[in-house]
């Protein structure tokens, strides 16, 4: 049932947001230039590797020692407007199709941290990782990494079909109201470096 949900929905929004998903597509390119799909290999079910899609939201400025400059500099006020209302996740649809995310699911997040998380906290890859989940709309970026961690292995130990729609309905309402995009004094969330409490 959570799978047929998946396919259907994600086709479903692809045909309905084609449009603004175009209209996101050049607006990326004339704003921030090439690439306009930001691809970065990231965590599935039980860690295995897939090619996560996004629309680009930073600029490639660097010093002049040829780094990357912090994010908060090159996160330009297009890419914020991107982020502040999810517009650069509409791609990751593409994933839901190809299985290689569901809608709900906890995160995927960076293939670094893999070795950082403690064996409870590395549950949360026993299920397919998800556009929006239980800790996107129970703080987002606006919660402690490990507070974000027992709100993911909750939803692993309580997932149903119910509380999928019941998250998606939520997601909503959060997008909507563009709450906890940032943490702390960091444009999204800062790494995670490990847990406090092993």
């Amino acid at each position: 049932m959570k799978r047929m949900l998946d396919v259907v929905t994600a086709a479903v929004l692809l045909v309905f947001l084609s449009l603004l998903i175009g209209v996101v597509a050049v607006l990326v390119r004339w704003k921030l230039g090439s690439p306009v799909v930001f691809r970065q290999q990231r965590p599935g079910l039980h860690g295995k590797p897939f090619m996560l899609y996004k629309f680009r939201t930073m600029n490639d400025a660097k010093d002049r020692d040829g780094n990357l400059l912090p994010d908060s500099i090159r996160l330009t006020p297009f890419g914020q407007f991107l982020r502040k209302y999810s517009l650069d996740e509409l791609l990751q649809l593409v994933n839901v199709l190809k299985g290689d995310l569901s809608l709900v699911g906890p995160r995927p997040l960076l293939m670094d941290y893999l070795p950082l998380y403690t064996q409870e906290q590395s549950r949360r890859h026993d299920v397919r990782p998800g556009i929006t989940g239980w800790a996107q709309v129970n703080g987002r970026n606006g919660i402690s990494w490990e507070e974000k961690f027992k709100l993911d292995v909750w939803y692993v130990d309580h997932r149903s079909f119910a509380l999928d729609l019941k998250i998606l309905a939520l997601t909503f309402l959060k997008v909507v109201k563009s709450e906890g995009i940032s943490h702390a004094n960091h444009v999204t969330m800062e790494r995670f470096s490990g847990s406090k409490f092993s």
